[in-house]
């Protein structure tokens, strides 16, 4: 039965009562700290030995696949991976092999692993266009990307999102659009398209990010290029008035007129209200047309430098 990423996975491993170690009766014979020494140490060898005996070659393809559920339920995902290569390694054509298959991409995922996600996910749809579950794949591939850029260095200093490198978003924008495209009654297509809503705000907020940066630097052609890719790609996005402003400036500055007339006239009948206007009309140039950007110095100090 297909089990969900968002869903608890229910743990199956029977796992073997231990012994009791002939190697415990000389405790009785030691010195108390040696005892707690020795004792230590048997528990250690032990624990060892438990975990190496799921990896013998004597473990069966079921015990296998079910080792690597209670990894995922205990949330060790490294471990599942670990689990999951080694059941397809030795049990390619078995009764588990697509299961796991499916299953290590959701691992790769939650360790986060995206590249390793995202060829697991290319794998899979390439060896089983067809099966039930395919959607999933193509779901999962779509999430490795989406959380690509929340790494180590994101999570503790904060970013403004649109200021990273947008690839990983484009990425996760075309996985979540093919999921849909191909699978439109797919439980997991309204997800994605909430996500894709996200996504198309962020790749279009990144576009002014970057005409912001031209206009700071002079490059007016690019800042007013940058602005009417915004207006003419991300139409429904929430970033199209400050990219009209955008070209407004940039067209102004460049001599171009006619084109700030035209992109002014635009905005005014669409915007009339975003507070680009003063009280007579007059067309305001607001911070959103041309933030300074900050040095990596200057962040880091907390503006003592650079």
């Amino acid at each position: 039965m297909y089990l969900s990423a968002w869903g608890s996975l229910e743990a199956m491993v029977k796992y073997r009562q231990l012994q009791p170690s002939p190697s415990l009766l000389m405790l009785h014979s030691l010195p108390v700290s040696l005892k707690l020494l020795t004792l230590a140490s048997l528990l250690m060898l032990g624990a060892c030995a438990k975990d190496t005996n799921d990896w013998s070659e004597e473990a069966s393809e079921a015990a296998l696949y079910e080792s690597a559920q209670s990894a995922i339920t205990a949330g060790n995902y490294s471990q599942a991976v670990a689990r999951l290569q080694t059941l397809e390694a030795r049990f390619p054509f078995g009764r588990y092999a697509e299961q796991a298959q499916l299953e290590i991409i959701f691992a790769y995922y939650r360790s986060r692993q995206a590249e390793a996600a995202r060829s697991a996910a290319d794998r899979f749809i390439r060896l089983h266009p067809n099966h039930p579950n395919v959607d999933y794949a193509y779901y999962l591939r779509g999430l490795a990307s989406f959380e690509e850029d929340e790494n180590f260095l994101t999570r503790i200093f904060p970013l403004d999102p649109s200021k990273r490198d947008p690839g990983a978003a484009r990425a996760s924008f075309e996985d979540f659009s093919r999921l849909i495209e191909r699978f439109p009654a797919s439980e997991y297509a309204p997800d994605a398209q909430r996500r894709m809503r996200y996504l198309r705000n962020l790749l279009a907020e990144a576009e002014l990010h970057a005409a912001r940066y031209y206009i700071y630097r002079g490059a007016y052609i690019a800042a007013a290029n940058r602005g009417k890719f915004v207006v003419d790609n991300f139409q429904e996005t929430i970033a199209v008035p400050d990219a009209l402003a955008i070209m407004v400036e940039a067209y102004r500055l460049l001599g171009q007129d006619q084109l700030a007339d035209n992109a002014l006239d635009v905005l005014n009948a669409n915007y009339p209200d975003i507070g680009y206007f003063d009280n007579s009309g007059k067309f305001i140039k607001r911070d959103a047309v041309d933030k300074g950007e900050k040095s990596w110095l200057n962040l880091l100090t907390f503006g003592l430098f650079g």
